[in-house]
């Protein structure tokens, strides 16, 4: 995924097209390579618009990968294959702090780019038709385009919240609904894929902590905020809640109020590290939701997402004294502790059923979470 970004220095030049020929080529041979394509998904950084020129319709492939590009477009154009590209407009705003914020969204609410009498209200669009102005540079300016990711996280970073991906995704929906298109290729459909369903709390943070944070679900199942899948409005089509799931006991693990400010001192720093190293603590970053606590709040928000990854282990709320559980909650208004969803295993101990009906039940409630 993504071979050619920039960061990887060319790690993946030489071996990327040699790749996607070997299996198109298999697939030819296997008969079925006229309705099964072969395609790499990448990163929107392969192309871009000169500094002096900085418009749409001066897309060009980056110059240092251009020769391997153009040779990518001339196989999948010979194959009848898709370009494949990921569009995060989010990014433009983590990337850039002047970076004009409704430019991001769809509503409207931006001065537009002025591209040779082509008006551009949005930068998901400008992204789009860069990459057609690319392609056409290279002699395939009809090649189809597939959009494999696209999406907008919910924590993380300062521009990385719920209110902005509904925003987000409400006018991204509507307009693949209508088969706008865009500018370069007006009422057209453009196959979308939406990344991501629920939260990664192992992905890498290297990017940046939003990376943990681009599910329209929660860990548990449960919808961040309303979405319209259908972006026609209807209310068949809207996102429908995990049922039947299980959580472990209203236990949270919380900093010691009794631990001694020696301990304190000379403790307290290296357990914060151990926990936020084998659990998620990026929502304590810079612009996140558990952002602005005090450092008791720090350390408590630490302890308890370590105390929930072990399942509530009684050994995994101490951290040599300076650690309780507790069943008060110490959520804020912005920052949620969260309760880890039980196993199958714990879940059916607790409702108390015979072992055949609690294999039955456990099925059931694992097709409910699909």
């Amino acid at each position: 995924n993504e071979p050619f970004l920039e960061a990887y220095n060319g790690s993946f030049m030489k071996v990327t097209l040699p790749a996607l020929e070997n299996i198109q080529n298999a697939l030819n041979d296997a008969g079925v390579g006229d309705r099964i394509k072969a395609t790499v998904p990448l990163n929107a950084d392969v192309y871009s618009s000169p500094a002096r020129n900085p418009v749409p319709s001066a897309g060009r492939f980056r110059a240092e990968i251009s020769g391997v590009m153009t040779d990518m477009v001339k196989f999948l154009a010979k194959n009848k294959a898709p370009f494949t590209v990921n569009i995060y407009p989010f990014l433009s705003l983590y990337l850039d702090d002047n970076f004009p914020l409704d430019f991001a969204f769809f509503d409207g609410g931006a001065a537009p780019v002025n591209d040779n009498g082509v008006m551009y209200t949005n930068v998901y669009d400008a992204n789009f038709d860069t990459l057609v102005a690319a392609l056409a540079a290279v002699g395939h300016g009809d090649m189809p385009i597939i959009v494999g990711e696209v999406g907008w996280p919910t924590d993380g970073d300062r521009h990385a919240k719920a209110s902005y991906a509904h925003r987000f995704y409400d006018g991204l929906l509507k307009r693949l609904a209508a088969n706008r298109g865009t500018p370069a290729r007006p009422n057209r459909h453009v196959e979308t894929y939406l990344f991501g369903v629920v939260d990664e709390d192992r992905k890498s943070v290297q990017p940046g902590s939003f990376e943990r944070h681009w599910g329209i679900f929660r860990y548990d199942g449960q919808p961040k905020f309303g979405m319209d899948l259908s972006g026609q409005g209807r209310r068949d089509a809207t996102l429908v809640p995990a049922k039947g799931v299980q959580y472990l006991s209203r236990t949270w693990c919380a900093l010691n109020p009794k631990a001694s400010r020696d301990d304190l001192g000379k403790l307290l720093g290296a357990k914060i590290d151990y926990a936020c190293s084998n659990a998620d603590c990026t929502t304590l970053g810079y612009g996140s939701s558990c952002n602005g606590m005090d450092a008791k709040g720090n350390a408590s928000y630490a302890f308890n997402a370590y105390y929930q990854t072990q399942s509530q282990e009684d050994e995994a709320c101490d951290f040599q004294g300076l650690a309780l559980p507790t069943q008060t909650d110490p959520s804020t208004a912005t920052c949620n502790f969260t309760i880890q969803i039980a196993t199958s295993g714990a879940a059916v101990t607790r409702l108390g059923v015979a072992p055949v009906a609690a294999a039955l039940l456990v099925a059931l409630l694992q097709l409910s979470l699909l």
